[in-house]
């Protein structure tokens, strides 16, 4: 059935354009004859551009993952209150794009910062391609800014990181080995009434991960407080495990891609990606250059901009 959708939204963004491109040579004849005005044929011919750029760019999602959803989790940097409140206006930025795309989110773990802002949250994003579109935010944000929290009014420096993994469902096949995995549980804490207060229902997994190319090991640590549910909760860091794993094999492809593509992307976590500088009035990816002076409407969601030119140069390069 996956498949059958996937196909069929290929033949309706096709349809789509050809009704469209059709309206719009009907349009420019009747232009001709005065039947219609040039304002009228500007918009169609608007219309025709964005749908067939769109699909464009839904044909850059050419890879196995990038048709499934997003485990998105931010940290805040070194630098205390402003850099917790710079995660949270990250987080805010996501949410209202994930809205503005018809996008489902959960917040699976949140934990709020000292005096404001967060230090940390994770956010399941599911959708058909939200990996796809969202891989071009991970890497490290920085923000620049004269600092609310800041006595003198000085101009200050933030940083937060943004982690992006396939979110991955039941098509996807990864190996967890249960005699690697222990369960710890705690009261979650919070709002939410006595219940959460009094019932151990958030759930921390850990799982003793061996690297199966270099053989080093480590410890996998998720924390959900997602519902009140202990065994619902159980499910999501389950699965929230899966992604983490389906990632790391992931990631070792890319990094045998990028041998072969020597250098042609950058695909190291710590790369800092962007700039937001509000006092410039600029918002900047460094990886493709492009910027926009409308700062509100990024930190609105507004991100498509910058992920389409991410995808249009870069996403060529992964096959």
């Amino acid at each position: 059935m996956k498949k059958i959708k996937d196909l069929q939204a290929w033949i309706d963004g096709y349809e789509e354009i050809d009704k469209v491109v059709n309206e719009l040579e009907l349009a420019w004849d009747f232009l001709k004859e005065g039947l219609v005005e040039e304002s009228d044929l500007d918009a169609l011919y608007k219309d025709a551009i964005t749908k067939i750029e769109n699909l464009e760019l839904r044909n850059m999602l050419r890879r196995e993952e990038d048709k499934l959803g997003v485990v998105l989790k931010i940290n805040s940097g070194a630098g205390g209150t402003e850099s917790q409140d710079w995660a949270s206006m990250l987080m805010r930025m996501y949410l209202r794009w994930c809205e503005d795309h018809g996008y489902k989110t959960s917040i699976a773990n949140l934990l709020e910062g000292d005096e404001a802002g967060i230090k940390s949250c994770t956010i399941n994003v599911e959708g058909d391609f939200a990996y796809g579109y969202l891989k071009s935010e991970n890497g490290v944000h920085r923000l620049v800014r004269v600092s609310p929290y800041n006595a003198q009014g000085k101009r200050m420096t933030s940083f937060a990181s943004v982690f992006v993994t396939p979110l991955v469902d039941d098509t996807i096949e990864v190996k967890v080995e249960p005699a690697l995995l222990s369960w710890d549980t705690f009261r979650s804490g919070g709002a939410g009434g006595q219940n959460v207060n009094k019932v151990e229902s958030g759930v921390r997994l850990r799982y003793q991960y061996t690297d199966p190319y270099t053989g080093e090991q480590e410890e996998i640590l998720i924390e959900n407080t997602e519902t009140r549910d202990q065994p619902k909760n159980k499910g999501n860091a389950l699965r929230q495990l899966r992604s983490i794993l389906y990632d790391k094999e992931l990631q070792h492809r890319l990094q045998e891609q990028a041998k072969i593509e020597a250098g042609k992307m950058k695909i190291e976590w710590g790369s800092q990606i962007r700039s937001y500088v509000f006092d410039d009035r600029r918002v900047k990816d460094h990886r493709t250059n492009y910027q926009t002076s409308d700062v509100n409407g990024v930190m609105d969601g507004d991100l498509d901009a910058f992920i389409k030119a991410y995808l249009m140069e870069f996403a060529g390069n992964e096959e």
